[in-house]
């Protein structure tokens, strides 16, 4: 029986730095949203919650020098992660495992935006070009702890992704993967952002007004906050009070439109319902709701149908507290689950502010003021991003009050039913494991099918290459569902559709922030690729996207791997989608991402040099927990690390391998990373040589390219070589005549020596 509880919380947000601050500037009644200050922008004239700290500031509060490079994004995650661990004692006492989940959507591209052409014209600010993706913010921000990390990843769902970082922490703990884990996220204000809303028409030129009959637009924010989860066993055992409890958790997917969400809130709905089940709580069990609320048209009426149908005409008392701190976008969720643990510690209900007449149509209005001395037990908190990812967390006080633990129900197997890829490889086939295809140059595109067979040619003109590659072998690897409901999409990506990125990016910075048009900034979120999929498929069910550079993929089956372990899913669309452009070709190439000249495999194997050849990757994934004929093979064992010494990645091998009841000596072939880049190479061969030798060895990356989802093609190539039951000689780093009779392989990952990744596959 695992119950988990908060022992430590650090934020930041236009409230001020600080737990305590943001406790007075609720308790004040005042909005924090103000006037632009520290953003350049033309639109000075739209009120944000701006953090009242100049990136320097920041600094000083986290002692950290010029010389340190980071984002103010970076910035403001390590101030709000250093109250959280210190606020824990962690750092002190710390619990044996301990992951950190970060949630983000800008990453680096308030310095992108800034260097943008720099970065592709000369080499001034070359240092901020591996800074820009999500992933490289997450390590950042934990630079500072990182010793007290055994696990690592970043979550990009948009609007709901650090409410989705709590919820992926607590099912680490629930199925025993850590002890502890650090879980939030954050996000700096840049002008990509704002004037992407602005293109959308759903910003307020006044301060925000949740709820009210005439609100007109939200206000963006900007911040940070992280939160301390861990089992009442582990604080227990370091003499830790716990602030609360997590006492259940919920996400669903609207399935309804790129942005907007559904008339009755179907979403939000199922995300409240799935969290009050987990709890084992009544809707009546609720005492205030903090609400998600942008003062946006259509979220406020759709989350207020929402809480109609599960309240009933007994909704608790609620409120926005956006008009506090702007939308601070994926932060959203960790700054508005700290503000309800305080709410909960000190009897309070902050007040929805701006607040005049109600919805027409709404049966109830928000708490208008303040609400001190309120007796509260249990606070729900709601989070609604983008594509309709929606997400619910409850917090409750220590004391029972009809709270009960809920165990997870064990899992049956895992197994592999199809995968289907577009590739530099013929798409949607495996003609590669006998005839494949190979690369003598250093940028290669994919070989994409005829769109217009899966796609109506109305909708694929307004996708971008990537949106059309990934719904393709989605649809091809669902046919094999048989039948049978999917009730999961997880999605990795690096990059999300950087195509699009790049088109919003480059004519805002030619038009001076001025005619801008919206399609390009809708599909550059991370979370557009998970969530056309789901509309695609109507499917309503868990939706995550993992935006963490190399090991992407590797943390979207991860976390598929968690839920089917402990029985919540069933049937899991898993996938991995990027792609390369011309221009953001050339700027990895600046800080060694890629070879110049012939990258034919001898080259690759020489590993004498940095860099290797790029590719573009989207692939499919169908895991289902009943074995069929046409299983490829079964997932008997994963782990993730952060920075693993030689003995703790040693134990954790050994670990996966009883768990699943395979010796070492029952492995018949380990596919390693390779990619022709002397240090990632150098990193493999040393891991081989103390792990595998002389298991022989099975490589990809000759074949497919380099992204930052290319490890999911280290997965495929293992599925189906176990489901064919041989290696080809094209697939053996070494060569040599073919392997058969197949019946386990290790698929090994690594991205710079930090994130790794195990996974067991059985025949």
């Amino acid at each position: 029986m695992v119950e988990i509880v908060v022992t430590g919380m650090g934020i930041v947000s236009a409230l001020g730095v600080g737990t305590d601050a943001t406790l007075r500037g609720l308790q004040s009644g005042k909005t924090s949203v103000g006037r632009i200050k520290y953003l350049q922008t033309r639109h000075v004239d739209l009120p944000v919650g701006e953090v009242p700290c100049s990136d320097s500031e920041l600094r000083r509060l986290i002692e950290v020098s010029d010389d340190v490079k980071l984002t103010r994004t970076g910035l403001l995650g390590r101030v709000a992660l250093k109250e959280a661990i210190v606020s824990s004692g962690i750092e002190n006492s710390r619990p044996e495992r301990v992951a950190f989940v970060s949630g983000t959507t800008v990453g680096g591209m308030e310095k992108s935006e800034q260097y943008y052409r720099d970065f592709l014209n000369n080499n001034n600010h070359n240092e901020y070009i591996a800074l820009h993706d999500c992933g490289a913010c997450t390590e950042t921000i934990a630079g500072q702890y990182r010793g007290n990390f055994a696990m690592m990843t970043t979550i990009s769902t948009a609007c709901s992704s650090a409410a989705n970082a709590v919820i992926l922490g607590a099912r680490m703990i629930r199925t025993g993967e850590c002890d502890a884990a650090v879980v939030g996220g954050t996000e700096c204000l840049s002008k990509f952002h704002l004037n992407g809303f602005n293109t959308l028409m759903i910003l307020d030129n006044e301060v925000c007004r949740p709820f009210d009959k005439s609100r007109k637009g939200l206000n963006l924010g900007e911040g940070a906050a992280y939160l301390v989860l861990e089992t009442l066993e582990s604080a227990n055992r370091r003499g830790v009070k716990p602030l609360c409890r997590l006492s259940g958790y919920g996400n669903a997917c609207d399935a309804f439109h790129q942005t907007a969400s559904s008339p009755n809130g179907d979403g939000a709905f199922l995300a409240m319902n799935a969290a009050l089940q987990d709890a084992g709580l009544r809707p009546s069990d609720i005492d205030y709701v903090n609400a998600h609320g942008t003062g946006t048209p259509n979220n406020d009426e759709s989350e207020s149908h929402a809480m109609m149908r599960i309240f009933g005409d007994s909704v608790p008392p609620m409120s926005s507290t956006k008009a506090y701190t702007g939308h601070t976008t994926s932060a959203a969720g960790a700054i508005e689950s700290v503000i309800s643990v305080l709410a909960l510690r000190n009897n309070f209900i902050p007040g929805n502010l701006n607040f005049e007449q109600k919805i027409e149509g709404v049966s109830f209005a928000p708490q208008k003021e303040n609400l001190a001395d309120v007796q509260l037990h249990h606070v729900l908190t709601n989070s609604f991003g983008f594509g309709g990812n929606d997400s619910s967390c409850i917090f409750s006080r220590l004391e029972g009050n009809g709270w009960q633990v809920k165990n997870d129900v064990g899992g049956s197997g895992i197994y592999i039913q199809s995968i289907k890829q577009i590739s530099m490889q013929k798409p949607l086939c495996e003609d590669w494991f006998a005839h494949p295809i190979y690369s003598t140059t250093p940028y290669n595109e994919s070989l994409d099918p005829d769109f217009k067979s899966y796609i109506p040619p109305m909708t694929a003109r307004r996708m971008g290459r990537l949106l059309k590659r990934a719904i393709v072998t989605s649809e091809e690897a669902v046919k094999d569902l048989g039948g049978e409901s999917l009730d999961g999409i997880i999605t990795g990506t690096g990059l999300g559709c950087i195509e699009n990125t790049e088109k919003f990016l480059n004519a805002m910075i030619d038009n001076d922030e001025e005619c801008l048009q919206p399609t390009f900034f809708m599909q550059s979120t991370h979370n557009t690729v998970s969530s056309q999929i789901a509309l695609h498929f109507h499917c309503h069910g868990y939706n995550i996207t993992y935006s963490h550079r190399g090991t992407s993929f590797d943390s979207s089956m991860y976390d598929a791997y968690l839920q089917m372990k402990s029985g919540a899913l069933h049937h899991i669309l898993v996938g991995g989608h990027d792609e390369m452009t011309p221009d953001y070709f050339k700027l990895l190439g600046k800080v060694g991402y890629w070879k110049h000249g012939n990258c034919g495999a001898d080259v690759l194997k020489k590993h004498d040099t940095q860099g290797s050849l790029s590719g573009s990757c989207s692939l499919s994934m169908l895991l289902s927990d009943k074995r069929t004929p046409e299983t490829l093979c079964r997932i008997s064992g994963m782990k993730m690390l952060y920075a693993p010494s030689d003995e703790q990645l040693s134990v954790c091998l050994k670990s996966m391998l009883e768990n699943g009841h395979i010796p070492l000596s029952d492995i018949d072939a380990i596919v390693m990373n390779y990619s022709g880049d002397k240090d990632n190479d150098d990193v493999s061969h040393h891991v081989y040589e103390r792990l595998f030798a002389p298991i022989p060895v099975m490589w990809y990356k000759h074949l497919f390219g380099e992204s930052f989802c290319s490890s999911a093609f280290g997965v495929y190539v293992g599925a189906v070589a176990l489901s064919r039951g041989m290696v080809p000689t094209n697939l053996l780093y070494e060569g040599g005549s073919p392997i058969d009779h197949l019946r386990n392989i290790i698929v090994f990952n690594h991205f710079h020596n930090q994130d790794y990744s195990l996974v067991l596959l059985s025949c």
